[in-house]
């Protein structure tokens, strides 16, 4: 029976690896879903076979709970919604191996019967874990908008989380060393402490920032799994820790490169506290924005030869990614070509603007990382920018007083026209002011993004 656990948790920890790798790219990314999740219920099974010691009931109320949540999530959570729907699944993940830590270290200590290491991996579970659900939970409430976006600080803010962390280490490590059913009681001061911990180091953190960390967090819940499957002697739980905490740990290393901001600053730097209004700088024209009309839009897309179109959250909040598709097909049709510039941290998590145009079956080889596309701006007839705000600010570039001075951006002020879909003049998620919109090579098309769309495909068949 050993024999049999050991060989499904390998076919497991194959098939976790092959849905990483098929990940990779927009193309293979459902199969490799599918393929992991082929892992998880292999996992489960075997574990069932090999294990008795459960409540055949309570596993069934969990399958049917979780198949209820799971279900309704896939069906009816909207794209716009995703990123909420990531951070809140994530800190389940942390608050699982955190709550399983904590049962296997009531039952040892309570009788008394514990070793260092098995205290020590589950302590670092409980910490890690409970900073992610907690974390993860406060980062749903600012993306679900419960909490306001902007940093939430206060004086002493940096103090007390230094505080809080070291007054959780000393204590874990007095529980590790005596250990017990004296210990217990100290127990609940500690997951209250990491908690309190894991809002106190997101509070401070912008809305601009939420995608590093979405990705950080689901780091610390994949640490968190691997410790669990130390102190469990789990093999498959170490696997698949190992992985979601590698790839959330390169994840967020590629996005804090992307926005030429270290990890530390994006965490402890409360981006966006700064007050909005950095107006105009070298890019910012004379201070006149220029409106358009659907027509004046219309006439310039037919008659280009290379059109960019950059995707942001305005895209997803106006649910409009199926007008963009019918637009690019029909652009294509009239010999127009077109492609798609993709920031890597546009949206509200990691490779949203991927996953949204993916939904409304845009081609793959259309789209075009900041990387690839910024080299041919200067010979894009047109840009046409969809609610990407902080991506495109040439601020970043020019102006080193703004925050978001050294973050690289998508070049599209370099283009020979611009045109940006916008409801009104606000500034973007992260409160900063964009001088693009001033540009004289900037024509500002103000409306709902979809509705906008949709005209712009009617008069298309005008022109």
């Amino acid at each position: 029976m050993d024999m049999l656990l050991q060989v499904g948790y390998l076919i497991t920890a194959i098939l976790f690896i092959m849905g990483v790798m098929r990940l990779r790219s927009p193309a293979t990314a459902k199969s490799g879903n599918l393929i992991a999740a082929s892992g998880m219920v292999v996992a489960f099974v075997v574990t069932l076979v090999q294990y008795h010691s459960f409540s055949w009931l309570w596993i069934g109320l969990a399958l049917i709970l979780g198949a209820i949540v799971g279900s309704y999530a896939a069906l009816k959570v909207r794209m716009t919604a995703m990123p909420q729907m990531v951070a809140l699944f994530n800190g389940m993940g942390g608050g699982a191996a955190a709550l399983v830590s904590i049962g296997e270290l009531h039952s040892q200590w309570s009788v008394g019967v514990s070793s260092a290491a098995a205290s020590i991996a589950a302590l670092l579970t409980v910490l890690i874990g409970s900073i992610s659900f907690t974390g993860s939970l406060l980062a749903f409430a600012k993306l679900q908008e419960w909490v306001r976006g902007r940093p939430i600080t206060f004086g002493g803010q940096k103090l007390l989380n230094g505080l809080l962390l070291a007054v959780a280490l000393v204590l874990g490590i007095m529980m590790i060393v005596s250990g017990g059913p004296h210990a217990l009681p100290w127990l609940g001061v500690y997951i209250v402490l990491a908690a309190l911990l894991g809002l106190l180091l997101v509070l401070p953190i912008g809305g601009a920032d939420m995608p590093v960390v979405i990705s950080l967090l689901n780091a610390f819940t994949g640490l968190a799994a691997a410790a669990t499957g130390f102190l469990m002697s789990n093999n498959v739980l170490i696997i698949a820790g190992a992985l979601v905490g590698a790839s959330g740990t390169i994840l967020t290393q590629q996005m804090s490169r992307a926005m030429n901001r270290p990890i530390h600053n994006i965490v402890f730097g409360a981006f966006g506290q700064v007050a909005a209004g950095a107006g105009a700088g070298p890019d910012g024209g004379d201070g006149v924005v220029q409106s358009a009309t659907v027509d004046d839009v219309a006439t310039m897309l037919a008659y280009a030869r290379n059109v960019v179109i950059v995707p942001g959250y305005g895209l997803a909040v106006a649910r409009a990614q199926q007008e963009v598709r019918q637009l690019t097909e029909r652009l294509n049709e009239r010999g127009v070509t077109v492609r798609f510039g993709i920031h890597p941290v546009a949206g509200r998590m990691p490779g949203h603007m991927n996953v949204l145009l993916a939904e409304a079956d845009v081609p793959y080889d259309q789209l075009y990382e900041m990387d690839a596309i910024n080299p041919q701006f200067p010979q894009t007839d047109v840009v046409l920018v969809i609610g990407a705000n902080d991506v495109t600010n040439p601020a970043a570039r020019n102006q080193p007083g703004s925050p978001l001075y050294g973050m690289p951006i998508l070049n599209v002020d370099q283009a020979k026209r611009i045109v940006v879909l916008k409801r009104g003049m606000s500034p973007g998620f992260a409160g900063i002011d964009n001088p693009l919109y001033t540009n004289p090579k900037t024509s500002m098309l103000f409306g709902d993004a979809k509705a906008s769309l949709d005209h712009l495909l009617r008069a298309l068949d005008e022109v």
